[in-house]
């Protein structure tokens, strides 16, 4: 059924309890994992001296945040693979990259509003449940 699994990891305590389910499922339904984390690039510095090595810090973070989660599901035994991409939009990048990578599920935590309109589930959570083309699956 679900054969192909994005897991949206965003390196937060939500994340990591999604991380458990997620790898329940990918064992059950013999799926392969995509280990996606997207980071804001900050922008803003660019005038800054110094701008290139934060860039660079930024994408390390993001690589072993993906690479330490990668290795877990594949000691496992979970065929895993990960992805890093900067984006200013998270749910953006994580609809785009669904549809780009054909995937069946999509699971993520959910860390908490930001927003008033945002109560039930936070702002990306929202935004993926309402435009992706596959399941989602949410934990709190």
């Amino acid at each position: 059924m679900f054969r192909r699994i994005l897991f949206a990891h965003n390196a937060t305590p939500a994340a990591e309890r999604a991380l458990v389910y997620l790898e329940h499922l990918a064992r059950l339904e013999e799926a392969q994992v995509i280990v996606l984390h997207i980071y804001e690039s900050p922008d803003r510095y660019t005038a800054v001296a110094g701008y290139v090595g934060l860039v660079e810090q930024f994408e390390r973070v993001a690589r072993e945040v993906v690479d330490d989660t990668v290795g877990h599901l594949q000691s496992a035994g979970i065929d895993a693979v990960g992805l890093v991409t900067s984006d200013d939009s998270p749910a953006r990048a994580i609809l785009q990259t669904a549809r780009d990578e054909e995937i069946s599920l999509i699971v993520l935590g959910t860390r908490g509003p930001r927003k008033v309109a945002d109560l039930l589930l936070g702002d990306v959570s929202t935004e993926v449940l309402r435009h992706a083309r596959c399941p989602v699956f949410l934990v709190p």
